[in-house]
């Protein structure tokens, strides 16, 4: 169902590990989140690993999930952490922080 339909949005914050910096992963997630019409952010954190707050319906988050656990060919994911948030925040678009 989609958001015409009345899905509530649901938000998600993901930490992935594994060689994800340096290897272009935070672009290779906007293209992503572009493609797949979810909004958010993705940044690196500082024990190496990437974090990514992302919010959009169901079908467009499990889509971008999807694409970000297969990451960039440059990358290698090792770890793949998802949770769901209970009260998001609204994003405009999708971003990369630093």
């Amino acid at each position: 169902m989609s958001r015409a339909g009345g899905e509530i949005p649901r938000a998600v914050r993901v930490r992935v590990g594994g060689r994800v910096q340096g290897v272009g992963y935070r672009y290779f997630a906007l293209r992503s989140a572009e493609a797949c019409g979810v909004t958010g952010f993705v940044r690196n954190l500082d024990d190496g690993s990437v974090e990514v707050k992302a919010r959009g319906d169901r079908e467009a988050l499990e889509s971008f999930l999807d694409t970000l656990r297969i990451g960039p060919r440059t990358g290698r994911v090792m770890e793949f952490d998802v949770q769901e948030l209970e009260d998001p925040e609204a994003f405009h678009g999708f971003g990369v922080r630093y």
